[in-house]
């Protein structure tokens, strides 16, 4: 779990999935980190959002997770070539651990297309 944990941190997984976690200097509660946020990215790409990874991991089996982890080729601003980069060990240290962490807080909104109208706050590339 300690692995895990290090590495969400240093991954700057917290610094999307985590609301408001960068923006208070990481001093959220862990039992807030990973349930997403509702400020989308917009960009050309249209608007994404962090999805929530706690509810997303939840319903994976470890293989799924590192076969997504593997293909994984997502809208910005997600860095999914990072995933790509990592060794089945760390990808399965970090689902090992947020799934320590259990299922909590809401689905992210859906991803908007461009041209399309996002109904929560955003931040402009």
């Amino acid at each position: 779990m300690a692995r895990g944990r290090y590495l969400v941190q240093i991954a700057g997984c917290n610094d999307c999935h985590t609301s408001r976690y960068a923006e208070l200097g990481g001093k959220v509660p862990e039992q807030d980190w990973l349930t997403g946020d509702a400020v989308g990215w917009n960009g050309p790409w249209g608007t994404t959002y962090p999805i929530n990874l706690r509810l997303f991991l939840a319903d994976l089996t470890a293989e799924q997770w590192l076969v997504i982890a593997r293909s994984a080729v997502a809208r910005p601003p997600m860095p999914w070539f990072n995933l790509h980069a990592m060794s089945d060990a760390d990808l399965l240290a970090i689902y090992h651990y947020v799934r320590s962490l259990g299922p909590a807080g809401k689905l992210a909104p859906e991803y908007v297309p461009p041209g399309g109208n996002a109904q929560t706050p955003v931040w402009h590339f």
